[in-house]
């Protein structure tokens, strides 16, 4: 029997980008279908993430297809929650699902690969970019620093992975028993322990609109992934503490000696380093303790992800 495949999709003011979108998933699930690679009931599932553009009624509009689903959510809940949201209502109906971004930047010719992969019996399937020439330099380092930041903190994660993959209806069930509210998918995924392989693929232009992550959001994403993964900052301010601590005895020895033998110079430089590099240590410990701590916060008052304001499907459907 052919699987039931849901393509989610989440959006953020893309009415640029949405016309495009949906003609090129159109034809890519009729390439499938004729193919025999899907059954007809799959489904392209489309988030509206509190766009604050035309993207829902575009969505709407492309509903009149039954092919085509709108999820509205009540506001902006960032992208991770509306793939959650997405994958949430696709789980009931489906056999696998593949998410993908709106600009269609991840090579959609893959897919077809994606489900072989399925058939074979693996229930996760990740999106590899093959290479990163289309990136900028600073684009390139950064985002390949960030992968080599997260494995050394001990974290799971799969090289050069976004949010490109297929999960099986078994893979989703898992996923949505996690309950936490700082929400990290590329690191959370992996947890699952199913099955898994790579397709690898190259990262196509954005034709249309603008991105969606600019540098600021990129390093929050970043800071988010870590400090939701690992504790391993806080060790290491720990140890940083420690060696500060050592260094001050070293320093007191030395000054004592200097008096004893009558060299003392009084100065203020050194006072001034010390003070400032001790203060600014201290800050940034602080500050990262309160990161750990405001995550504690989220996570007990236990309030919900995502509300879900509206579906747009056909009236016969589900």
């Amino acid at each position: 029997m052919l699987p039931k495949v849901y393509f989610v999709i989440p959006c953020y003011n893309e009415q640029e980008m949405l016309p495009y979108t949906i003609e090129k998933m159109s034809q890519k699930l009729d390439s499938l279908l004729k193919k025999g690679l899907i059954s007809n009931e799959s489904r392209i599932v489309f988030v509206d993430d509190g766009s604050k553009d035309n993207t829902w009624q575009l969505i709407k509009e492309a509903t009149k297809d039954k092919r085509f689903v709108g999820v509205k959510l009540s506001r902006n809940c960032g992208h991770q929650n509306a793939l959650m949201a997405g994958m949430g209502y696709s789980v009931k109906f489906c056999d696998c699902v593949i998410t993908l971004d709106a600009d269609l930047q991840d090579d959609i010719n893959v897919i077809d690969e994606f489900i072989k992969k399925f058939e074979e019996g693996y229930d996760v399937v990740y999106g590899v970019r093959s290479s990163r020439k289309t990136d900028t330099f600073f684009k390139r380092f950064t985002a390949q620093s960030f992968y080599r930041l997260m494995r050394a903190f001990g974290v799971e994660i799969v090289y050069n992975h976004a949010d490109y993959r297929l999960l099986s209806k078994k893979a989703l069930e898992f996923l949505m028993q996690f309950e936490e509210r700082n929400l990290f998918l590329r690191g959370i995924i992996p947890l699952i322990g199913l099955k898994s392989t790579i397709v690898y693929y190259e990262r196509q232009e954005r034709i249309a609109g603008k991105t969606k992550y600019p540098l600021k959001k990129m390093l929050s994403f970043a800071f988010e992934g870590i400090t939701s993964f690992s504790v391993k900052p806080i060790k290491y301010i720990t140890s940083a503490g420690f060696l500060m601590f050592l260094l001050s005895i070293a320093i007191l020895i030395y000054a004592i000696v200097q008096k004893i033998r009558g060299e003392a110079v009084t100065g203020w430089t050194s006072l001034t380093i010390s003070i400032w590099f001790i203060g600014g240590l201290q800050l940034v410990a602080l500050g990262l303790i309160g990161e750990y701590i405001g995550k504690i916060y989220k996570e007990v008052k236990r309030r919900p992800l995502y509300f879900i304001e509206e579906i747009a499907e056909d009236a016969q459907e589900q």
